[in-house]
């Protein structure tokens, strides 16, 4: 029988969503529920002089008004949270740091009674004069401690030296604007409590155990105390990482109320307290050979922050390592302004960096008279360069050969404006792809029952990427019990720990502790076998048997068999329960990880008008084992149809004169929609990975994003022979 680990097998969570019968965190039933309704500043900078919220608190079905004046202080409120958890704004003082920022709340019986009612608060401020325009030339920028994982910034060789002997030379400046996440599915939160000590939140997060850690902090709660659910999300992309605002919010009105409280922020609110990519300015220096070897490489970037808190957009990082060469230098700067925090974004750090240097990679390839994919290959890395370590697969070269055989680059005439079909100018465009492998301690349960049947968890999260499908995969393959027989359940802090849903880790990282988990139950049924007198299998060795359908048998004589149903009835039948844990190992130690692949487009450009259609999209992607080949192609899709709107389309502006956000919905804030979208094409190569963890798989939430923004610029370019270097590539910028 096949393994079902790596199999297109459909989603087990598939039926539920078409039906409508899966539980978002705000669809939960919860009796006599309250709703709270957020009130955002409606200056950038400043502070509240008054609150008038008489009209309000008067009118029907309001239970209470919550403003600095009157909220509550929680114990630990001033506690920052977890690593990479941010300073929350919920009430504590009368400072505004930006546009949005949460400054009342109104709980009422009804959600429409507690709109209502917050329609009639009116708040006077203060206000100071905005700054929300980044300026690369600041003299405030400052070099941030560190990344996430990273040093700020780091030199390799003398870059100076090299980059005045190179014959050949790129010097560029690229932007990428300010974006917001936007998923279908609104941040949402329904507190309740139990007394005054016990809290349960039901919370539309990335992270149950970070919520849980940072609410209990903020309150000053027993962890133990606080229990956080959160069984389907409908997508996180990393602004449900990390509490905001919101969720001591709702705890805080529950408390304050004495009753369960929902709070659902609103479309428009996604532009304000949840987070944002930052704006990012890079400058990327090249030098090369007349050959086209890279001697020289030079990546600094410089983005916002608030004025509050830190975050850093690590987009230099990806030079580093991505490319041969013996002299790189990269740095990282940051500018603080009269903004929300920023937070990570699909592939953060990554995707803006890539477009910066595999677009300077395309004008090196034209500045040397030099085939796009030829240059790439040319200075393909064997080692990672930044940390002198082999890789522990690389599979790029792989993804390049296939890829411009399936995309028929061949056909690729050199010249911009020579390829035309009809009125349309026509461009190729290529890039490559990159992701760092990441993995964090994850734990699991299995519990196999007198029937047959198994119940594996972990508080691992489902964001809709499938995590359902291939933790049952995987669950099922380990303790030899068909698919239809096993349930993985996830989501909740009742459940063993795992980690936060973000970084493309969860399979990585959550997969080998499923599977420990499983393969601890079955031998431990395998061991009341062998000591059982009434089983086939009784007085063999353990190692001598294996188990699939369900059933265990010696793996010389398969007919010798016993079925763990039967193995579990005639020993008392009590469940078989197991946990397991697993961490990473001294691989990280040895070697380099990440995941790589190439990315084609082809665009068709009106020459009159400057309109883009993407035609065409490939991607080509060495990824390690992929744990199921369908739900694997749909991540890899997602990625490279957010490099359309990454690349064309999304923008979030500010109003220099109040600092406001000017687009706060989907009308004006604009993503790819269907009719956007062309024939996506993607494929994996073969790629063994002994070296990431267990099962070979290395995660690919985020790397099919990487090199669609570049690899459709390129092809821009490829097609009207202009260069855009500021996103996103509007009709402006081509006419």
């Amino acid at each position: 029988m096949k393994a079902f680990t790596g199999q297109g097998l459909d989603r087990v969570d598939g039926r539920l969503k078409v039906t409508g019968a899966a539980e978002y965190s705000a669809d939960v039933p919860v009796a006599n529920v309250a709703y709270a309704v957020i009130i955002g500043s409606a200056i950038a900078s400043g502070k509240i002089a008054r609150i008038d919220v008489d009209a309000a608190r008067s009118a029907p079905g309001v239970l209470a008004v919550l403003t600095s004046a009157n909220a509550p202080k929680p114990a630990g409120a001033s506690a920052k949270g977890p690593q990479n958890g941010r300073v929350l704004q919920f009430l504590q003082d009368d400072r505004v740091y930006y546009d949005g920022q949460p400054v009342a709340v109104v709980v009422a019986d009804t959600l429409e009674r507690a709109q209502g009612a917050a329609s009639l608060v009116e708040v006077t401020y203060e206000t100071s004069p905005p700054s929300v325009t980044l300026d690369p030339t600041s003299s405030e920028a400052y070099a941030p401690e560190k990344l996430v994982r990273d040093p700020t910034d780091s030199h390799r060789g003398d870059f100076d030296a090299a980059f005045a002997r190179a014959p050949v030379t790129v010097d560029a400046t690229y932007t990428t604007p300010c974006q917001n996440h936007n998923p279908i599915e609104l941040h949402a939160t329904i507190a309740v409590w139990q007394g005054d000590d016990k809290l349960t939140l039901y919370d539309a997060t990335q992270g149950v155990f970070g919520v849980k850690r940072k609410i209990a902090r903020l309150f000053g709660l027993a962890e133990t105390n606080v229990r956080v659910i959160s069984k389907f999300l409908g997508g996180g992309f990393g602004c449900k990482g990390t509490p905001w605002s919101h969720v001591p919010i709702a705890a805080m009105a529950a408390k304050v109320v004495g009753r369960p409280v929902k709070v659902v922020i609103t479309r428009q609110q996604m532009f304000a307290f949840v987070g944002h990519r930052p704006p990012t300015i890079q400058r990327v220096s090249l030098g090369a050979t007349h050959d086209g070897k890279l001697t020289a490489i030079r990546h600094a970037l410089v983005s916002h922050t608030s004025r509050f808190d830190e975050f850093v957009e690590g987009s230099a990082v990806v030079s580093r390592s991505l490319y041969a060469c013996p002299n790189v230098e990269t740095s990282h700067r940051l500018v603080r302004l009269d903004v929300a925090t920023p937070t990570f974004m699909r592939a953060p750090g990554e995707c803006t960096g890539n477009f910066a240097l595999e677009s300077a990679m395309d004008e090196l390839g034209y500045a040397l008279g030099m085939d796009p994919i030829a240059l790439r290959l040319k200075n393909e890395a064997d080692r990672d360069g930044d940390t002198d370590k082999p890789w522990s697969s690389r599979s790029l070269r792989q993804c390049y050969e296939h890829g411009a055989a399936l995309f028929g680059w061949s056909r690729r005439s050199r010249e911009p404006r020579s390829m035309r079909d009809g009125k349309w100018l026509v461009g190729f465009g290529v890039a490559t792809a990159t992701y760092p492998v990441h993995r964090s301690a994850a734990s699991a349960s299995a519990r196999v029952k007198a029937d047959g049947t198994a119940v594996v968890q972990s508080a691992t999260q489902d964001i809709g990427t499938g995590t359902y499908t291939i933790m049952t995969q995987i669950a099922a393959d380990a303790l030899g019990l068909p698919f239809e027989h096993v349930r993985f359940e996830l989501g909740d802090t009742a459940f063993p720990e795992a980690p936060m849903s973000a970084g493309s880790q969860t399979a990585a990282s959550t997969g080998p502790a499923v599977q420990r988990a499983g393969l601890a139950a079955r031998r431990q049924i395998a061991e009341l076998a062998v000591a059982d007198a009434a089983s086939p299998l009784h007085g063999l060795s353990v190692t001598e048997l294996d188990a699939k359908d369900g059933a265990l048998f010696i793996k010389s004589d398969p007919a010798r068999r016993d079925t763990m149903a039967d193995v579990i009835r005639r020993n008392g039948g009590r469940d078989v329960f197991v946990e397991a844990k697993a961490t990473e190992g001294e691989e990280r130690k040895k070697y380099a990880m990440r995941s790589f692949g190439a990315e084609f487009a082809e665009v068709r450009v009106d020459p009159d008008l400057g309109e883009v259609r993407v035609a065409r999209l490939l991607g080509v992607f060495g990824a390690g084992k992929i744990l199921n080949e369908k739900t694997g192609k749909s991540q890899m899709l997602g990625g490279m149809v957010w490099g359309i709107g990454f690349a064309l389309t999304e923008r979030t502006r500010y109003d220099v004169r109040d600092g406001r956000v000017i687009t706060r919905d989907l009308a004006d804030y604009l993503v790819p929609v269907e009719a956007d979208v062309p024939e996506v094409e993607i494929a994996f190569v073969d790629e063994v990975d002994a070296h990431v963890n267990e099962l070979g798989a290395k995660g690919i939430g985020e790397v099919g994003l990487t090199g669609a923004i570049a690899a459709i610029g390129n092809a821009v370019f490829h097609a009207t022979g202009k260069r855009v270097r500021d996103l996103p590539i509007t009709v402006d910028k081509l006419i």
